[in-house]
């Protein structure tokens, strides 16, 4: 696959650099949205075979008509509600991107570049932004997954996709790839944690102080849900729980009715963190709260959950309780401090990466080392098995 150059940035300069330049180029990674409904079906079956695959008991025949089935649900909410809603994500995800990489610049100058790439959005596929990074000159990587604020499940599938995008792109002999860095998640970053209190403190201060008592304000905290049985793989909810802890004692002494809330894709036959958003607005109202706050923790960025089924919930919270006054906050998005903060979070790897010995790899080697064990020679062959242990 090529990327199409028109919409990738410009190549500024014809790329002259040697080998030995030792230049970092930072992926941002994120999910992407499709900005029309006709591509959301497309969008729900690759999610689905990326996500689902990994904790449901579902055959892959399956992924076709339900991704469809989920799309038909989807079109309801989409469109009769929300005037056909253009998902904002992928021009915020843009503005980070840039943000990111003015504070990294001032720092490292032309040694490094920040990329995006969207796990499901042409023309920013993991590979075909690699190919673009490969044909600048850049020699050393950083993985940096910035969406959601969970676990090395949704990072993992980022991590994935470079991978097989990485073998595809494998020179003869050595690999072209001399160093490695990545950075899982922020959810036990403090300057996150300060950032997402002083964000509901202010918003607090701003529109209900004058009609509420601070016992009767509800703050629902959401996370990115996850389900509780993930095949083994580690489903985030270890960080997504620590990150909420955090907020929430940050906040508690002012403002006690605080609860998680998840923002869960029910699925059937999994089951899902609890409580999600909506029955954690109902719980803190029956507590006697007038007014809800809803503030999305667990995701960098705007996207179609933190707007969209956020806003359904509050549309179902209204017909059953009509006095309680309701804010839904966003999502950090490109706010001055957190792009500040996610620059500062990749500046120890970027050092590091430039100042460590370069990898020499070579992918052929890699069914050499048996000792005298002869089927391990054709281990390769199922690269899609997942039964090496990772």
């Amino acid at each position: 696959m090529v990327a199409t150059p028109e919409k990738l940035e410009k190549i500024t300069s014809t790329p002259t650099h040697t080998d030995g330049e030792n230049r970092v180029a930072v992926l941002l990674m994120g999910y992407g949205e499709v900005e029309s409904y006709e591509d959301f079906a497309n969008y729900n079956e690759q999610a689905l075979n990326l996500l689902t695959a990994k904790f449901a008991p579902v055959p892959t025949w399956i992924y076709p008509p339900l991704a469809k089935l989920l799309a038909m649900f989807d079109l309801h909410e989409w469109g009769h509600q929300h005037g056909n809603f253009i998902s904002p994500h992928n021009a915020i995800f843009e503005k980070q991107r840039a943000g990111i990489e003015e504070h990294l610049k001032e720092k490292w100058g032309d040694r490094i570049k920040v990329f995006k790439a969207f796990n499901f959005c042409a023309p920013f596929l993991p590979e075909q932004v690699l190919t673009q990074i490969q044909a600048e000159g850049f020699d050393k990587l950083l993985i940096y997954p910035l969406l959601v604020v969970d676990s090395i499940f949704t990072s993992g599938i980022a991590v994935e996709q470079v991978n097989i995008a990485l073998e595809k792109l494998a020179n003869e002999g050595e690999h072209w790839i001399k160093g490695q860095r990545y950075i899982p998640s922020f959810y036990n970053e403090p300057a996150y944690i300060q950032l997402l209190r002083q964000l509901v403190e202010d918003k607090i201060q701003h529109d209900l102080i004058e009609s509420c008592l601070p016992s009767q304000i509800g703050i629902v905290l959401m996370n990115h849900g996850c389900p509780h049985k993930a095949k083994g793989f580690t489903s985030g909810i270890d960080e997504s729980q620590a990150l909420y802890e955090q907020v929430r004692e940050n906040l508690i002494n002012r403002y006690p009715l605080i609860s998680v809330g998840w923002l869960n894709h029910d699925t059937p036959l999994i089951e899902w963190t609890q409580p999600n958003a909506q029955l954690a607005a109902n719980n803190l109202i029956e507590l006697g709260a007038k007014a809800i706050v809803f503030m999305p923790i667990g995701f960098a960025t705007e996207n179609h959950e933190t707007l969209l089924d956020v806003e359904h919930i509050i549309e179902g919270l209204r017909r059953k309780y009509g006095d309680v006054k309701y804010v839904q906050m966003e999502c950090v998005n490109d706010h001055p401090e957190f792009l500040k903060m996610s620059a500062d979070w990749a500046n120890p790897q970027i050092e590091a990466l430039l100042n460590e010995m370069a990898l020499a790899v070579n992918p052929s080697l890699v069914s050499v080392h048996s000792h005298d064990d002869h089927h391990h020679s054709h281990d390769h062959d199922h690269g899609h098995d997942h039964h090496h242990h990772h």
